[in-house]
């Protein structure tokens, strides 16, 4: 019994655990030794792409300076970027061999290889549309302060960033237009050439004298303040109209948008001045109804039916109403 006593008391005493600190030393201590082991390494290391850091700074600096004397400011920023950024990341990746010298930057780009299908899928819209932008930046189908007609968007060019193109409507709105819709569709570049031609057309009577006038609207049209001389105001016969001849008047002049739409206004003030001082009329639209009896004997004869007036032979045929009386017998 006693026997059985001491058993069942030595079962039932709780585990007593070994506490040996010695093995997390140990570790420890190994740990610090690699650091102190790769602590040169990490030195030169961060040397390395503190330089790699300095020299992008510095050369994305010297790029802006570069185009900024080229009046090219926007190409300066994206490109200097560019630079700078790819500067870092070959730095870090030389540093990152320094440190890990089993690691090779050849490596590290084909393990990135599936991961950076999926970069490339998410962030689509931002690398096209910065793609975009840096092929409108070199190639420069239009700059800053150029007025551009985009789809249904006019104005003046702010600023081309990166991802959009910034433009000011005539009435003082903002619009953003992402770079790869303005390089993939038709871009009206108002601005291009120093001059554009606007036109309008007037409209003057059958009766006037049609070399007269266009002298007289040639004239007036010359003698606007804003109206290029070259090449010469025109004013050529255009349409002959129901109620009035067409001449097209054309002038060239500044292509900004607030000098046309000025000068457009000065043009066709001075050619109504001119045309009433010398008696050519401009007249209203005018229309002519013919009226006629629709029940005249033919009706229902198409060999001989008219729907207009007067009869090509001069004889009217008879209402119906006079035939019928006329084949009726006398009582």
């Amino acid at each position: 019994m006693a026997g059985q006593d001491d058993a069942g008391s030595s079962s039932a005493a709780p585990a007593q655990m070994d506490l040996d600190f010695s093995v997390a030393v140990e570790r420890v201590d190994s740990w610090i030794d690699g650091a102190v082991r790769l602590l040169p390494n990490l030195i030169i290391a961060l040397l390395l792409f503190a330089l790699f850091y300095v020299f992008g700074s510095l050369a994305r600096r010297l790029i802006q300076r570069h185009l900024s004397h080229r009046q090219r400011e926007n190409l300066g920023e994206v490109l200097g970027s560019l630079v700078k950024w790819t500067l870092v990341l070959i730095g870090f990746l030389l540093a990152a061999t320094i440190v890990m010298p089993t690691l090779k930057p050849g490596d590290l780009i084909a393990g990135l290889g599936v991961s950076s299908v999926a970069i490339g899928f998410a962030f689509k819209d931002i690398l096209q549309n910065w793609l975009a932008g840096l092929l409108i930046l070199l190639r420069q189908p239009f700059e800053v302060d150029d007025q551009i007609v985009v789809g249904e968007h006019e104005g003046n060019v702010e600023r081309i960033e990166t991802r959009a193109t910034i433009i000011r409507t005539y009435d003082g709105q903002r619009v953003v237009i992402p770079n790869s819709d303005i390089y993939t569709n038709a871009v009206l570049v108002k601005t291009a050439y120093s001059l554009r031609r606007s036109e309008y057309d007037v409209g003057i009577g059958y009766g006037d004298d049609l070399d007269n006038a266009c002298k007289v609207i040639v004239n007036a049209v010359t003698g606007v303040d804003g109206v290029a001389s070259t090449p010469t105001p025109e004013a050529l016969p255009w349409d002959l109209a129901a109620s009035w001849v067409t001449v097209r008047a054309r002038w060239w002049s500044d292509s900004r948008q607030t000098e046309v739409r000025h000068i457009r206004s000065d043009v066709i003030r001075a050619i109504k001045l001119a045309l009433d001082e010398a008696n050519i009329d401009m007249p209203f639209e005018t229309c002519v109804q013919l009226l006629h009896d629709q029940t005249e004997e033919v009706d229902g004869d198409r060999g001989a039916q008219r729907e207009g007036w007067p009869a090509a032979d001069g004889k009217a045929p008879r209402p119906r109403w006079k035939a019928q009386s006329d084949s009726q017998p006398e009582p």
